[in-house]
Parts: structure tokens; sequence; C-alpha cells
């Protein structure tokens, strides 16, 4: 499949690289790395980004504005997303052809054209891994730089599980190629004293089940009380309950205001818990995943089954 993604990239003169929306770093690296790429590779094609913006992560581009017929006889690339629902930008529909490079569990639904490997931490290190070893084509130090991010993103600083071998030597290639190490650390780690602020206050208010389960309940008022997007409450505020002793599972429910739904984060230390996430429509990785949710009650439902998957763990190893 890999090699009739080569082919198609040759093929085309059009080509439009989409992601998830609400992107983080690995959606937005993988996304912008993979268009730099190709637009170094081949000048005279017409290769374009686009979807909605994360501003928290504007310091690594910005998206293209086209016209619904540029999408007419292109090929899409998307990046590390294969559900339909998740799709940035919809107007994938109107390609010719459509290639799917993913990381995750979830089987998709887009196209028979499915590039995955489950077992890499990032979406990144998986196109580059592809770039550099099947497709051959030059990653310069902005590409690099991109792609370096997506993976120090999406395995916590090469501290999730999901880090291999191979992702130091894809990440230590990188580095080689130019990737600027200390732009993504300095604009992904260095917060504003309103931001640390803040996340000292979600690190009081955090709950915990019978089993150690840790949850952040966010209603819309949470939104009168800190005036940021909805991604630096959902996404960013998960792991203010990460790396505490006793607690293997916690989650952070947010509304969203904008589509009436209730987005889960859910992380996990030891143990998968992607299985869960995917019986309430969600999916992701076995130790990060997400769903969404259309009450508060069956956020209820979630934590519950959360947290006998904790006392079967905490169980196991007393055990």
């Amino acid at each position: 499949m890999i090699n009739k993604l080569k082919e198609k990239i040759l093929e085309y003169d059009k080509i439009i690289i989409l992601r998830h929306n609400r992107p983080d770093l690995d959606a937005l690296g993988s996304q912008l790395g993979l268009k730099e790429v190709l637009k170094s590779e081949f000048p005279n094609k017409k290769i374009y980004a686009t979807g909605d913006m994360n501003n928290r992560l504007a310091f690594v581009g910005s998206m293209d504005e086209i016209e619904d017929k540029e999408f007419n006889d292109a090929l899409v690339i998307i990046c590390d997303v294969a559900v339909k629902n998740m799709i940035c930008d919809q107007r994938y529909e109107l390609a010719k052809e459509i290639f799917v490079i993913d990381h995750h569990t979830n089987k998709s639904d887009l196209t028979d054209n499915f590039i995955i490997d489950s077992s890499r931490a990032a979406a990144a290190e998986y196109i580059a891994y592809i770039i550099m070893n099947y497709l051959h084509f030059k990653i310069n130090a902005k590409a690099a730089t991109l792609l370096f991010g997506g993976i120090v993103s999406d395995s916590g600083r090469f501290q999730y599980a999901g880090t291999t071998p191979d992702t130091l030597r894809i990440a230590a290639n990188l580095l080689e190629c130019g990737a600027d190490m200390n732009f993504i650390y300095d604009n992904l780690y260095v917060e504003s004293l309103e931001s640390k602020q803040m996340k000292g206050y979600f690190s009081s208010i955090f709950k915990i089940t019978k089993n150690n389960v840790a949850y952040l309940k966010n209603d819309k008022d949470i939104f009168d009380k800190f005036k940021v997007d909805f991604f630096t409450i959902s996404r960013g505020m998960v792991n203010v309950m990460a790396g505490i002793d006793k607690i293997n599972i916690w989650c952070n429910f947010t509304y969203d205001i904008e589509n009436n739904v209730i987005i889960g984060e859910f992380r996990s230390r030891g143990l998968s818990i992607v299985d869960i996430a995917k019986d309430f429509g969600g999916g992701g990785h076995d130790q990060a995943c997400g769903a969404t949710l259309h009450s508060w009650e069956e956020v209820d439902q979630i934590l519950e089954c959360f947290d006998k998957r904790a006392k079967e763990f905490n169980d196991g190893r007393n055990n």
C-alpha cells in the first residue's frame, strides 16, 4: 500500500493533506511536515494543508484557504485519523482518491487505501519512517522540526509506553536532518504564569473514585472562569492528574458548547483502557484515548467502567 501511495504522489499534480479536527501537535506536525516534504520534493505541484487550527499550536504554521473546486481531481492524504466524523475538512469527499496514514487502533471507514501501524508512538513517527524508508524524499530542516514535534508531543517527551527504540532512532534521524529541538520544546513546554496557575486550579479540584480513578468534570461554566479555547481545557488539563502514586487511570470530561456534547480524554499507566473508549464510540491508543459522550449520565457510566478496570488491575497486582 505504501508503494501505491508513492505512485499516486508521483501521479497527481494536486495533493491536499488533512488530519483530525481540534488538532494536537502530532496531527499538525504530521500534516504540515508531510506538506513541507512534498513541496520541497515537487515544487511544481499544488500541495495544500487545510482544516481548523489550534491557537495554542499556531507556532508550527498556518492552514491554506482553498476553494471547493481545488479538491476536484486531487489526491487527499489524511494523517493521524481514520474515521469520517473526525476529519478536519469534510470536503475530502470531493477528492478523486484518498489515502489514510494512521497509528491508532481504530479501523477506517474512509477508504481501503489505509496505511496503519498501531505500534508507532505518533503518526509523525510513522510518516517520517515511511518517507525515510519507502518514499526516499528529502526531509529538510523545517519538515524535520514539524515531524519531530509530533513525535515529542504524542510520546510525552519519550515517556509514554508506546515509545520504542525505533521511535528514538527516527527522532535522532530527524535531528540529523536539522530538526530544531529547542524551538519545539520552548513553544510546547514553556508556558505563561496564567497557564501555570490554571493548572494549579484544576489540580486542586479533581475527584477520585473508590478505586482511584481521577477525573475532572468541566461544564460550560468553566469557560466563564477561564477565557481560553476548548482544547486548553480538554486536552490541556487532562495530565494535571498524571504521575500520582496509586492513580493509574485519569479522565477529563469537558462540555463542548459548540456541538452540545461532552468530550472525554482518557489516560492510563500500566494498563489498557482503549476498549472501554471504543465501547462508548471512541478510540485511540491503549493508554491514551477518548470518546464523545452525550450526557453527564453517560459520563458516569464510563467512569464506572474505568473504576471497575482499576479495581481489576489493582487486585491483579496484589495477588
